[in-house]
């Protein structure tokens, strides 16, 4: 295989779970604007009054304001919603030492999910020198523009000094994430299976294999909860660190040496309760196991391959609990269950430090969430795996929405109790509260689709299979694991595509030739008996079915040949329906409709319907609408809030449309339907509760409404059409509500990843319930 052309998995060593190809990463980080990250603005620039205020002459005041005391650089600048996540480059993934400029990539991405997953906002700093005198003044001098310090992939032991000088010499959190995240989502694991097998973490015997960054954050880590320290041992290259040892120390080691007659790895694991691996696959054996104390915790977290998988072990020990560093197997040690939310925590006490009791509080907390019972949008991701508490659900899932209510109030808390929050907060719970409204829940129960589609894949036609970015996405689901894409179309143009893009076609694609299928006899004839007393021959049929892509998929999903079917890209959405139609009904009493899902980066996402079908609804019509868009809602995360929309806000001003909104309203009230619904309203009443409640305190929507049921095909295509282009929002679908096939869609401009996340949408809806 042409170096190239070998997936970023490959490259890293890691070929069981490779699913994205080079080609792709690179895309992804040089398409549109380079790069992961931009800045936006959070006050308007739209006039010179604007401008005067927001720079000079208005910019003294708060200048002049934060000279007299440093402390309001939190009110009146980004302070204390910023971090800098800062790199030399000296321990960049698995891929060892690639400088600074080399680490940008992993940086803004480290960025990114602060922002994604706790609303803080970051910057990458790369800073090119090795030498820690240096790197350790870079930092330092720049302290007053951040509220915290993420260190990133700076190699050992370089990393503890580096840490250490700068928790001295700054008054702001700092954090090396690879060793402190590591540690502290393992500790919530081992807390976890300690109590299902009984045991007191205080006695547990506890061998750690490595002595870098991560093994040496782990040993303090679970000495500070508790275990007692001559019950932890580490090991390293060179075998068991033990007191007296000479050979290959240093100061980092020898804190943690213990008096011990096991030399070997071997003899450390010998009765060992719990092992932690941050080494290299293949350390322990399955002897090794066998030899461990019964019912033994092993977390083998080397990437990308664990020290022993998880089927090895239950091999040699089916007693055993087990925990890794990767998503294909349970109880995933995943460092972003930590990082964002400590730090969201630490930032909204304005915490001097990240000490040991928040760290502590962290692990304790995403312990006790585990054992919760888990979101049904989280819940839906487990096909194949447990999502419940037991030996194969010791850690919460990273897409768990309520990680951002429960670990950042509980590592305030500690911060608070230690004298280290300089704003406490009064009311924890309140804090919980905004929390959980900060962050968009729909990104979270999308990328749990996402998992549930790996876990469980489905076989998706692409209707328009010579499309070049048909095919494009077509490798895109392959790749990511979401099942088998089947492209209709003549193989040699799909080829001589292929070749033309210098991609490789994955193993895995299918190509059909409508024309020159063995299943187009039987679907025909499968067609004419359903549409022979609606004026078709068989000859029209047969016709159909060689010559229309979307009459064949459809015949594919209907007779089971295929799960489900995504299409658009070359007609129109009416003319590929009509397609669709002949093959595929509603379901039966169901109305058919479009939902768009809106994705705005300040509002969050709402969900407009109808977007698709009906030119001018009648009352029944919107009340089912308002129904199925709701529990759409509910399967994306949100908690439905229904606004009717309208011109005219409960009558005012008059006219003849909102009647039948009325009329829908009442339908519901009648049905006693489970959700917040009201209408008719105009849409900055149903998106501005302040609004609402200066005039028209009746309303019975408590927040932003997050489902807009339009009045009419007309105001639902101007507004889908019109926002995006004229703000950052982003939009899926529509997507088709109410057909008994899961079938899907596209627009005609939609582009490939947008093709990808419908085709996604198209296999969930045809796991079994």
């Amino acid at each position: 295989m042409d170096d190239a052309r070998k997936t970023t998995a490959e490259a890293m060593g890691d070929t069981r779970t490779a699913r994205i190809t080079a080609e792709e990463a690179l895309a992804l980080h040089s398409e549109g604007r380079p790069g992961k990250l931009e800045i936006r603005l959070t006050k308007p620039l739209t006039t010179a009054r604007d401008l005067s205020l927001a720079y000079s002459p208005g910019v003294a005041e708060p200048c002049l304001h934060i000279h007299r005391d440093p402390s309001l650089a939190y009110d009146y600048t980004s302070k204390g919603n910023f971090v800098a996540v800062i790199s030399n480059g000296t321990a960049v993934l698995g891929l060892g030492n690639l400088g600074a400029l080399a680490s940008k990539p992993v940086m803004e991405g480290k960025a990114a999910l602060f922002k994604r997953f706790a609303d803080v906002d970051s910057i990458d700093l790369c800073v090119g020198t090795e030498d820690v005198d240096e790197f350790v003044n870079a930092v330092r001098f720049l302290g007053p523009s951040f509220g915290g310090i993420n260190l990133e992939d700076i190699k050992a032991p370089e990393c503890f000094v580096i840490e250490q000088r700068l928790r001295e010499l700054m008054d702001i959190p700092v954090f090396h994430d690879d060793q402190h995240g590591t540690a502290i989502v393992a500790a919530a694991g081992l807390i976890n299976a300690c109590h299902l097998t009984g045991r007191d973490l205080r006695e547990v015997k506890l061998v750690i294999n490595g002595a870098g960054a991560a093994a040496v954050a782990c040993a303090e880590l679970v000495k500070a909860m508790g275990l007692r320290p001559q019950n932890v041992i580490l090991a390293d290259t060179k075998g068991v660190i033990w007191r007296g040892r000479t050979t290959g120390m240093n100061q980092w080691k020898s804190a943690h040496a213990v008096e011990t007659t096991a030399r070997t790895l071997a003899e450390a694991l010998d009765g060992a309760d719990c092992f932690m691996g941050l080494s290299v696959k293949g350390a322990v054996t399955q002897e090794m196991v066998r030899a461990m104390a019964p019912s033994p915790v092993i977390f083998a977290m080397a990437n990308p391959d664990p020290e022993i998988t998880p089927d090895e072990a239950r091999a040699a020990r089916p007693d055993c609990i087990i925990a890794t560093g990767r998503s294909d197997y349970p109880n995933q040690v995943n460092n972003v269950l930590g990082f964002p939310f400590i730090f969201r925590g630490a930032l909204d006490v304005r915490a001097s430090t990240i000490n040991d009791q928040m760290k502590v509080a962290a692990a304790e907390a995403l312990a006790m969430l585990a054992r919760e019972d888990v979101p049904e949008e989280v819940a839906g991701a487990g096909a194949g795996k447990s999502l419940r508490f037991g030996p194969e659900y010791i850690i919460p899932n990273a897409f768990d929405p309520r990680l951002i209510s429960r670990i950042p109030p509980a590592v305030a808390k500690a911060a608070m109790d230690s004298g280290v929050a300089r704003r406490p907060i009064t009311d924890l719970g309140r804090y919980a509260r905004e929390l959980t409204n900060r962050l968009d829940a729909t990104a979270g129960a999308m990328e749990a689709i996402a998992e549930r589609v790996q876990a469980s894949p489905r076989r998706v036609v692409f209707a328009e299979g010579e499309e070049e970015k048909v095919i494009r996405a077509a490798i895109a689901f392959r790749q990511a694991g979401y099942g088998t894409p089947v492209l209709v179309g003549r193989e040699d143009r799909v080829h001589a595509t292929v070749a033309s893009l210098g991609i490789p076609l994955p193993h895995g694609i299918e190509i059909l030739n409508a024309r020159l299928s063995d299943r187009n006899r039987a679907y025909a004839e499968w067609l004419y008996a359903r549409k022979q007393r609606e004026g078709f021959l068989l000859r029209d049929c047969i016709r159909l079915v060689n010559q229309d892509r979307n009459v064949f998929g459809a015949c594919m999903v209907a007779m089971g040949d295929a799960d489900a079917m995504v299409t658009g890209v070359t007609r129109s959405f009416a003319a590929a329906l009509e397609g669709v139609r002949l093959a595929i009904d509603p379901e039966p009493d169901a109305v058919l409709f479009g939902l768009t899902i809106m994705l705005a980066r300040r509002s969050g996402t709402v969900l407009v319907a109808d977007t698709a079908i009906h030119e001018r609804p009648d009352a029944a019509t919107l009340a089912e609408i308002a129904i199925r868009a709701a529990a759409a809602a509910r399967r994306l995360g949100q908690e439905p809030r229904v606004a009717f929309l309208s011109f005219s806000t409960f009558g005012d001003p008059k006219g003849s449309i909102p009647g039948s909104i009325r009329d829908a309203v009442k339908l519901l009230d009648q049905r006693g339907v489970d959700f917040e619904y009201d209408g008719e309203m105009a849409a900055d009443v149903a998106l501005d509760p302040a609004l609402r409640a200066q005039l028209y305190r009746f309303c019975r929507i408590t927040g932003p409404a997050n489902v807009l049921v339009m009045p009419g095909l007309h105001t639902a295509h101007i507004l889908t059409k019109a926002v995006p282009r004229l703000t950052s929002a982003q939009t899926i679908g529509p997507l088709l509500i109410g057909l008994s096939a899961p079938v899907q869609i596209v627009g005609m401009e939609a582009g490939v990843n947008q093709i990808l996340d419908i085709a996604c949408l198209a296999a969930h809806a045809a796991i079994p319930k």
